[in-house]
């Protein structure tokens, strides 16, 4: 198992007051002397001695030379042992779960060098009462389901994020892969952040979780609403959808193979079709598609829809449409929507998961980002610009 976390190239220190971070320098011992030319063992610490009101997302940071850390301990006021671990690169101790509101703590971290010395540091601090206002977020990944190899990791909040927040909240999102592949996480708008790899997944990937963000700043004074784990099974079996416009016709392949060619109508000069690898986000086996109450359209409809297929957020699916069978490989009359007969529609709602995708090319409009699961709508130099933490160089 692999940790696909970003780390920032530095720690970020959140304290209550002006000081700095507790800093510790050693006295090498006759015992173990240093050798010629390493350096010194330091250890800084934050959060600051006495520091008050910190976040319960607070995590103990340890900046170190002429060493690692070996441990870090941390107790609440009754000294019961707070569960946690190091981030990869030793920037600092997360805790497993949220710390509580208005208690206090203590962390010791000790670290060493080669030669066997070690210095100690300890520190105790205060979290904040619980906030006002809080921001919630919603994580598309259910273990109890299996997800096409697009699938990619959703989160979505229920107020904007800002610009100057986004780093410190990416840098609560874990995910592990196995076996293991890189990712990165994207913003594609204030409300949405992604998951994805340089290439779809491996067929078999499991994928975990973990938005630590309960007590997390998520800017203009709001803070996470909680913690939350999601677990990703992604099939033994790569389905992958292709539809040209100039053609009209959806290619079908299951492992690379093309199993099925079948004639689609797309959506009409006036209503497109959105250009781009979509993932399909939900299926329907019956439901209505009712424009009635849009006072803004003046192509107001209400139809009953048997195995549909959502796309975008803005309506588009594929969907059965008998009406249009006469028109599928030969012309677009939908309202954006991918038109299939009512066979090639149960076929393809039998074959798929959430999370396979389908790339649409040719069309008037190209897909606009967030409206769906857009994360492979763009190119992955284009994907990594949307990364609000310094990206690996390995």
């Amino acid at each position: 198992m692999v940790l696909a976390v970003l780390m920032p190239l530095a720690l970020t220190a959140c304290s209550g007051d002006d000081e700095g971070p507790a800093f510790v320098s050693a006295t090498p011992s006759a015992a173990a002397a240093p050798q010629a030319g390493a350096e010194p063992l330091t250890l800084a610490v934050t959060p600051a001695e006495a520091a008050k009101n910190q976040p319960v997302s607070t995590e103990i940071g340890t900046k170190v030379t002429g060493g690692t850390v070996q441990t870090v301990t941390v107790t609440d006021s009754s000294g019961g042992k707070v569960a946690g671990a190091m981030r990869a690169d030793g920037s600092s101790w997360v805790p497993s779960k949220p710390l509580k509101y208005g208690k206090a703590y203590k962390a010791t971290v000790v670290v060493a060098d080669a030669g066997g010395q070690t210095v100690e540091k300890s520190t105790s601090f205060t979290t904040m009462g619980r906030p006002s206002k809080k921001t919630g977020a919603g994580l598309y990944l259910f273990a109890e389901r299996e997800y096409g190899v697009a699938m990619p990791v959703v989160i979505e909040f229920t107020s904007p994020v800002p610009v100057s927040a986004r780093a410190g909240v990416e840098r609560r999102l874990f995910v592990t892969t196995d076996p293991p592949q890189p990712g990165v996480w994207s913003w594609s708008s204030s409300l949405q952040v992604m998951y994805r790899g340089p290439e779809f997944w491996q067929t078999g990937t499991k994928i975990t979780v973990r938005a630590a963000l309960e007590g997390v700043p998520m800017g203009n004074g709001r803070y996470g609403d909680k913690d939350q784990k999601g677990v990703g099974n992604i099939s033994t079996t790569k389905i992958e959808m292709k539809v040209d416009n100039a053609t009209k016709q959806m290619q079908v392949f299951k492992n690379d193979n093309l199993v099925k060619t079948l004639p689609v109508s797309l959506g009409k000069k006036t209503t497109p079709s959105s250009s781009g690898t979509l993932v399909v986000m939900d299926k329907l086996r019956k439901t209505v598609f009712d424009t009635t109450d849009d006072p803004g359209n003046v192509d107001r409809y209400r139809v009953d829809i048997e195995y549909a297929q959502r796309l975008t957020w803005g309506g588009e699916y594929i969907h059965a449409a008998p009406w249009s069978v006469q028109h599928q490989g030969k012309r677009n009359v939908s309202h954006g929507c991918v038109n299939v007969s009512m066979a090639n529609a149960q076929y393809l709602f039998n074959l798929t998961r959430i999370g396979d995708p389908i790339t649409i090319k040719g069309t008037e409009r190209t897909v606009r980002p967030a409206n769906g699961w857009t994360a492979w709508s763009v190119t992955w130099d284009q994907f990594l610009k949307g990364s609000a933490l310094p990206i690996p160089l390995s």
